[in-house]
């Protein structure tokens, strides 16, 4: 699926087009957000606060380059989008668990940010679509949506998989299904209507949270409780590794795409 809300030149934007490519990055990337902010906070016992503050100053720092920096550079583009993924990862587990909202709560309290976010960037800028991200106050927008799409995303995964909190005990290979199921919807709602192609983005990049959130969670949860039990380093290795190979490997057709259409 490939989504060009406005004709705006892409030497101008500092975000990737938005094609098949940069969807399964997304999903990857959600994925090593959720394995790897539980391998910070759970397995090296940091807790979700500390492990929050942490992901928080990285998050701040990458945003600020990635506004300074001139163009498009898809290696820095996706290291951001993993900060917003491990953020969002421990900002939900500690509002849902330390400050005890439980699921419902918490889903309910981000559900309010995110729309705050969109609102405010729409009143601002007078649009939400991708083409806008042009401008340093667009950008900060941009990505402070993505840090809310991405929170909200673990809450909602995790209020559908777990059975405690005011969970739905649905399971997680349920909850993939459920979700991956909505982005077939979402994919098809953008070949065959007229509705926005801007709200159908957005849409889709909620969605691919939680579906990369229960992957995560079925990575390396025990056994017992419907996951396959895999070391938390090992699976964020793993996904490390596919994501830079992705990451390559679109760069280079895209390149070789502007050298033969320049």
């Amino acid at each position: 699926m490939q989504i060009n809300t406005e004709t705006q030149d892409r030497h101008d934007l500092k975000v990737p087009a938005v094609t098949l490519g940069f969807w399964l990055i997304k999903i990857a990337a959600t994925t090593l957000g959720e394995t790897g902010g539980d391998w910070v906070t759970m397995s090296l016992n940091l807790g979700y606060l500390v492990g929050s503050a942490i992901f928080a100053i990285l998050f701040v720092g990458f945003v600020m380059a990635q506004v300074r920096a001139k163009g498009f550079h898809p290696s820095f583009y996706w290291i951001t989008i993993v900060a917003t993924t491990t953020l969002g990862t421990t900002l939900a587990d500690f509002a849902d668990r330390s400050v005890g909202l439980g699921y419902p709560g918490g889903v309910s309290l981000i559900v309010v940010c995110l729309v705050l976010c969109i609102f405010l960037w729409y009143r601002v800028e007078g649009t939400v679509a991708v083409s806008s991200v042009t401008t340093p106050c667009a950008e900060w927008f941009y990505w402070i949506t993505i840090l809310f799409s991405q929170t909200l995303g673990t809450a909602v995964g995790d209020w559908l998989a777990g059975d405690d909190r005011g969970g739905l005990g649905l399971g997680y290979e349920v909850s993939a299904l459920i979700f991956g199921t909505l982005l077939l919807a979402v994919c098809l709602m953008y070949f065959f209507t007229q509705i926005s192609h801007t709200l159908l983005f957005w849409l889709a990049f909620v969605l691919t949270r939680p579906l990369g959130a229960t992957l995560g969670d079925f990575f390396d949860k025990p056994v017992d409780q419907g996951g396959l039990a895999f070391s938390r380093f090992t699976a964020s290795v793993v996904l490390i590794v596919a994501m830079v190979a992705a990451v390559w490997i679109t760069d280079r057709v895209d390149k070789r795409k502007a050298a033969a259409y320049p």
